[in-house]
């Protein structure tokens, strides 16, 4: 089987229970780790090209934050940032980099 480099992702998550004090950290927490890696797309998604080491950091910073009874994070990987196509609708989410900060 070949090794894959992957080089863009995207990154869509779920942090349970937003109304607790700990909830709103953990998204906040997350937001802020996804920020400092990829481009905000859309509320609760992001993506960008990002080298396989940054992945690997990325990942174990969000492994750290979430609760992993009650939150979820999907990870897409893609070899690069042209092996998809994007069919867009209506107005895009406009990023906000102060959203959680």
């Amino acid at each position: 089987m070949k090794n894959y480099n992957f080089n863009y992702v995207f990154v869509m998550y779920d942090i349970a229970d937003e109304e607790s004090e700990s909830g709103k950290n953990r998204v906040a927490k997350v937001f802020k780790i996804c920020k400092k890696y990829l481009q905000h797309h859309q509320k609760s998604v992001f993506r960008g090209a990002i080298t396989p080491s940054k992945l690997i950091k990325m990942r174990d910073e969000l492994k750290k934050v979430i609760d992993k009874e009650l939150d979820f994070i999907s990870i897409i990987k893609l070899p690069n940032g042209s092996s998809f196509e994007e069919e867009k609708i209506g107005k895009p989410f406009k990023d906000s980099s102060s959203m959680f900060i």
